[in-house]
């Protein structure tokens, strides 16, 4: 068993789509090698990728591809100081050889200087802080419902789940007497919850009422601010990211050239909406709105905040944003949407999200974890309150297919 770099060589390129097909045997992408070849070209145009990027496979004797990980390069603002950190990206391995894909994560902490990685998988959390990472905090995890239809069912016996045709269907298949290891989180096919088995007729009653419930909720945040369509990522973005780095002790750098390739033509999360606030100082705040591809079980799509930001303290704009958000994924038709983020002095206050509807899951909430070589730097980032981040921000959200 060896840990090698991901050459050209189309013996392990093919092996690599072998091996995503065989972890996710039923995700919607793993069998479509076409759309991750885009996707990691699109990686290798990061302005970083040329020198920084790096992409490993773990090999038997027999050259057959079981595991694989990359380390993708970010610019991160750390008290004020321009930073490079690396991300672990796209984790996977055969559930057999889970305990020798740790040779990957070795290997990625054995080259790379500072670390920042957003997981949610507690075996992947565990051999990173093992290898030295450290936990800074979890994100808070919120939703809205649009239209009951994505209402689960309640807790009921398994017999009267039977009865009324509810029981899960389990979409994710593995060898018998295994477990997935290192599967990343936006990509595992969940089972397929049971939903709420609501008459049409009063599904619709009730979608009227959330309707009208957030329009009286809308009325009450907008105040004065006037909330815009923007048509990209223009220079008032550098301008407000620095004044976002002047406050905030930890950032990634989100000037509008990373903002163009983030979510920009070639990147899989374009085409998205951006809307924005702007005041006599310039651009004061903007979010960046996507809606999924159907499902490939229950043929839904979600709607994601990738990332939503003000300028420090100006919650006053969040609160303007926040009525558009909703209009918008309305408009889009989408039941539900999600907003994964942490809390902040540029992001929206969990109570005011409470207030507009949203609610908060528990579950598979991601956790922050870092690890820099300057102490100054390490000690500022371990602490969660010193940054500002959103989940578009990094490589939780880059395998979330966008139409």
């Amino acid at each position: 068993m060896r840990v090698q770099p991901l050459d050209d060589s189309a013996e392990f390129r093919e092996g690599t789509d072998r091996l995503r097909a065989l972890v996710y045997p039923t995700a919607q992408d793993s069998h479509d090698p076409n759309w991750h070849r885009s996707l990691w070209s699109w990686l290798e145009s990061h302005p970083l990728a040329a020198e920084h990027m790096h992409r490993w496979v773990l090999a038997t004797e027999a050259d057959e591809v079981v595991g694989h990980l990359a380390a993708t390069p970010q610019w991160y603002r750390v008290n004020g100081q321009r930073v490079i950190a690396h991300t672990p990206a796209d984790y996977q391995a055969l559930p057999q050889y889970g305990f020798q894909a740790i040779l990957l994560m070795r290997k990625f902490f054995r080259t790379i200087e500072n670390c920042v990685s957003i997981d949610m998988v507690p075996s992947v959390i565990a051999v990173e802080t093992r290898l030295g990472a450290e936990e800074a905090g979890e994100m808070q995890y919120m939703a809205k419902l649009l239209n009951v239809s994505r209402l689960p069912a309640p807790p009921l016996p398994a017999r009267v789940k039977k009865l009324l045709n509810l029981e899960e269907r389990q979409v994710l298949t593995t060898q018998p007497g295994t477990d997935p290891q290192g599967f990343h989180e936006n990509v595992i096919p969940l089972p397929v919850r049971p939903r709420a088995p609501i008459p049409k007729p009063v599904q619709g009653l009730m979608n009227g009422g959330l309707r009208l419930a957030d329009k009286a909720l809308s009325s009450a945040f907008g105040g004065r601010l006037k909330v815009e369509v923007l048509d990209g990522f223009d220079e008032s973005f550098d301008e407000m990211f620095e004044k976002v780095a002047s406050e905030v002790p930890v950032v990634p750098e989100k000037n509008a050239e990373f903002l163009r390739w983030r979510y920009g033509p070639g990147s899989p999360q374009h085409p998205v909406t951006i809307l924005g606030v702007k005041g006599r100082e310039g651009l004061l705040g903007y979010a960046v709105l996507g809606v999924t591809i159907k499902g490939f079980v229950d043929r839904l799509r979600d709607g994601y905040v990738l990332d939503l930001v003000t300028l420090p303290g100006r919650h006053d704009v969040a609160r303007a944003l926040l009525p558009e958000v909703v209009r918008h994924f309305r408009r889009s038709g989408v039941p539900l949407f999600r907003y994964r983020f942490l809390e902040s002095p540029t992001s929206p206050r969990r109570s005011d999200l409470l207030k507009m509807g949203f609610f908060s899951r528990k579950g598979r909430r991601n956790r922050l974890l870092v690890k820099f070589a300057d102490p100054v730097a390490h000690k500022a980032a371990r602490d969660i309150d010193n940054w500002s981040y959103s989940i578009g921000d990094g490589e939780a959200t880059f395998w979330v297919r966008l139409s």
